[in-house]
């Protein structure tokens, strides 16, 4: 795989090293390590440069990104691959529910993995299994695939970093029951459960800080209809904090056993926002409902639409409700501020003002 980026330094901008330019671009360190193995991945105005090169208004700098080895042991395998989105570097796919992200001991040869290895190698392209929100294995929807190491690097620092310029990934759960209150945030710290080494619970004293904003869509058929959004990605979150909330989410095998309407946790990751992170521009996805979920229902369709805080009125993009609420508690010199009017602008939502202190 080779990928080539080009950049101009801005004639406003001050004279700087290489690696300054690149870190104020979302490169890590550990990308600028990657590049520096390569003596001709990096020239400044055609000719091959170091880090420490100093980079003048106007300069031309362009990057050569090669990888020339595949994945060790993810066998390719001809697999279903629902691509919703690819280019250069990034691919968005919706994983069916059952798919595993990786290759494990009983799943070898049945993964999300060993899909791309196949699509890839059929492309006669070398490439480095890098999946960025992963998702367990009967979670169905979106998440993303990394095509190279710098836009994994950066890619991954938008999750860890929501603050600054995070990735807004929407959730849909069904719960049993009438869900209340009907929106909310959960905060509760989240281990390991003795005694398993796959089960987590809420632990207030050990535990990782958890925070998942809810929302209920709709009611039907005794059950009850929620969009979720994290504001942190620990391992079974959602499902730990809809039980913890008194909900738990039906067909869960590991936190409820309801399986009468549904033979896998009902889990849809159904929307993803995030800005590019090469272009820097605004990318929305969505995933449609699955089946197996949308029956629940019964005979009339779920609605996903509910009313929304900012717009007042009924709203699909119900993260922005969210965004707004924690934009209204953060300082003005918070990262939010600066990429919240994007993206609501980018995804031409119905907004004419949005007050942020």
């Amino acid at each position: 795989m080779e990928r080539t980026l080009i950049y101009t330094a801005d004639n406003s901008i001050v004279s700087m090293p290489v690696s300054r330019f690149l870190k104020q671009k979302g490169f890590s360190s550990q990308n600028l390590v990657q590049l520096k193995k390569d003596p001709s991945a990096v020239l400044a105005n055609g000719i091959p440069c170091f880090m420490n090169h100093i980079l003048q208004p106007g300069d031309t700098l362009t990057l050569h990104i090669r990888e020339n080895h595949s994945s060790e042991k993810i066998p390719p395998v001809n697999l279903p691959l629902n691509i919703v989105y690819e280019d250069a570097d990034l691919m968005v796919i919706n994983k069916p529910a059952g798919m595993p992200i990786h290759p494990s001991m009983n799943n070898y040869y049945n993964s999300l993995a060993n899909a791309l290895a196949y699509y890839f190698e059929q492309q006669n392209c070398p490439f480095i299994f890098r999946c960025i929100n992963r998702l367990d294995r009967d979670t169905s929807g979106l998440t993303i695939v990394a095509k190279h190491y710098v836009s994994a690097g950066i890619l991954s620092a938008m999750i860890a970093n929501k603050a600054t310029s995070g990735i807004t990934r929407e959730y849909l759960a069904i719960a049993k029951g009438s869900v209340r209150p009907l929106e909310g945030t959960i905060t509760a710290p989240l281990g390991r459960k003795e005694g398993s080494i796959i089960e987590r619970t809420v632990d207030f004293e050990n535990g990782e800080s958890a925070v998942t904003h809810y929302r209920v869509l709709d009611e039907k058929n005794g059950h009850s209809l929620v969009s979720l959004i994290l504001e942190t990605g620990r391992t079974h979150q959602i499902r730990i904090h809809m039980k913890h909330l008194g909900y738990p989410l039906i067909g869960d095998y590991l936190y409820n056993p309801d399986m009468e309407r549904i033979q896998r946790q009902a889990l849809h990751a159904w929307k993803l926002i995030f800005r590019h992170p090469i272009t820097g521009e605004i990318l929305s996805f969505t995933a449609p409902l699955p089946k197996d979920m949308a029956m629940v229902a019964g005979d009339t369709p779920w609605s996903i639409s509910s009313i929304c805080l900012v717009c007042k009125q009924s709203c699909r993009f119900l993260w922005c409700s969210i965004m707004h609420a924690v934009s209204s508690v953060l300082s003005p010199g918070s990262g939010i501020h600066r990429v919240l009017p994007d993206i609501l602008s980018s995804a031409r939502l119905r907004h004419t003002t949005l007050r942020i202190p």
